[in-house]
């Protein structure tokens, strides 16, 4: 069945469209409410923003497969993105990396049974000042501890 935006995100595209000089400027901000009504960005989802803003398919994936933020697959409810780059790394990262894997039993790509996260390794959150750090959803966290992460994920769990 092809995606089609219900209703309420379809008055938000209204919204959205006048922002910019052209429709497919809106493509980001457009891509971002996709994701967030079905949960990933699908090949019908991409087909469905490429006709409505009169883009090629390709352009789209193009976009959706540079952004790290932009899922390609069902998972997790909510990410976790674990700083990978040289502050963080230099500070302890992959041992913060290591536990969190540890903590919800997933590799990385990989989402928690239960639908809740999925756990990612990024190259740079840009918040070095909080490093070591990792991205729970739109929160940023840091420095990290084994402690404090222990405290973030109770948090998220409930």
């Amino acid at each position: 069945m092809a995606f089609t935006f219900t209703p309420s995100n379809q008055k938000k595209i209204n919204e959205i469209l006048p922002r910019y000089e052209t429709k497919q400027a809106a493509l980001l901000p457009i891509l971002h409410l996709a994701q967030e009504q079905h949960g990933y960005l699908s090949p019908d989802v991409e087909e469905a923003v490429a006709s409505l803003l009169g883009l090629p398919v390709v352009k789209v994936r193009e976009v959706t497969s540079f952004y790290t933020l932009y899922e390609k697959k069902p998972c997790g409810k909510t990410p976790i993105r674990v700083c990978r780059n040289l502050s963080c790394t230099l500070l302890g990262g992959r041992e913060i990396l290591e536990y969190v894997r540890q903590k919800l039993g997933i590799d990385v790509g990989e989402s928690t049974p239960d639908g809740r996260f999925r756990l990612d390794s990024v190259e740079c959150l840009c918040a070095c000042e909080m490093a070591p750090m990792m991205q729970v959803g739109d929160d940023y966290y840091g420095p990290l501890t084994k402690e404090k992460v222990d405290q973030i994920l109770k948090e998220g769990r409930k």
